[in-house]
């Protein structure tokens, strides 16, 4: 049949077509492979809910037990990383106020605080099996990557704490705050790659995907502080706090999705000419295995 023949022309054509960029362009095939694959969005989205998971006992945590200048801090981080105005802002000063401390001390405990942290370190792990998994490593042994958990955890907490006055430039603005996020970003994307990944992967190969992240990390940044407070007031008007859930779940599943895009991508192109060439020691490049 005519119909047939030139399917068939145009199926040959396509595979002859893929062969070639497969051969000329490995490194764009080793991509579109492992974006096409299925498994990154699916990680991306436990990701999120585990980092959404953390989140709020952590938050009820800091409540609690931090001094008044620590929530106050978070409270204006908070702000300006999602640009907080309106009911979402009100909300947002009912679990960081000083109203309920004596009543979250009683209701938490010591003992809360302490599973709070240990739960939250599910976080910890979930990044860490994101990273190995774009670098086709295996599970690092639990005795080696227990307190990598729990100070990636505690870092992760400082540098949300400081986003307030690092997204304002320190008080100069915009203008300087954005460079200095993204740089800033690069660093702290580079050193949880390398902790996460019990050092397995030297520092310079880990740069790609550093960059990639504090670029989706700006970009969402920026994002952020346009969408999300109509977003969350609205979502507040319409289903009360349960649609405030909803919105931030959504939001830190775009967030997490974009960091584990980057990391893979950024693991990729750090095993694949030109830059293998550059940010391996020597040919100490490690050979590719799919992730489990």
């Amino acid at each position: 049949m005519p119909g047939g023949g030139r399917t068939a022309r145009a199926a040959a054509r396509w595979r002859h077509l893929r062969a070639s960029a497969e051969e000329r362009l490995p490194v764009l095939s080793e991509i579109a492979s492992r974006l096409l694959g299925g498994t990154l969005l699916d990680a991306g989205t436990r990701l999120a809910a585990q980092a959404f998971l953390a989140a709020v006992p952590l938050l009820f945590a800091v409540s609690a037990f931090a001094p008044a200048s620590v929530r106050d801090q978070l409270r204006d981080s908070v702000r300006a990383m999602f640009g907080l105005s309106g009911r979402s802002d009100v909300e947002l000063q009912k679990v960081l106020g000083d109203s309920a401390d004596e009543e979250l001390r009683e209701t938490t405990g010591a003992i809360g605080l302490v599973i709070a942290l240990v739960s939250a370190t599910s976080f910890s792990r979930a990044m860490a099996r994101v990273c190995e998994r774009a670098w086709a490593l295996p599970r690092a042994k639990t005795r080696l990557a227990a307190w990598r958990w729990v100070v990636w955890l505690l870092a992760l907490f400082l540098v949300v704490l400081v986003q307030g006055p690092l997204r304002d430039g320190f008080g100069v603005g915009l203008w300087l705050g954005v460079p200095v996020f993204f740089l800033v970003s690069v660093g702290i994307w580079m050193w949880t790659q390398h902790l996460l990944l019990a050092k397995r992967v030297p520092w310079p190969p880990l740069l790609p995907g550093a960059v990639l992240a504090a670029a989706a990390t700006s970009a969402l940044a920026l994002t952020a502080r346009l969408y999300m407070p109509s977003a969350l007031d609205k979502a507040l008007a319409e289903y009360g706090s349960f649609g405030l859930v909803l919105t931030m779940l959504s939001w830190l599943i775009v967030v997490c999705a974009a960091l584990t895009f980057a990391f893979t991508i950024g693991a990729v192109l750090a095993q694949e000419p030109p830059l293998s060439h550059h940010l391996w020691p020597g040919d100490d490049v490690p050979g590719r295995q799919p992730p489990e």
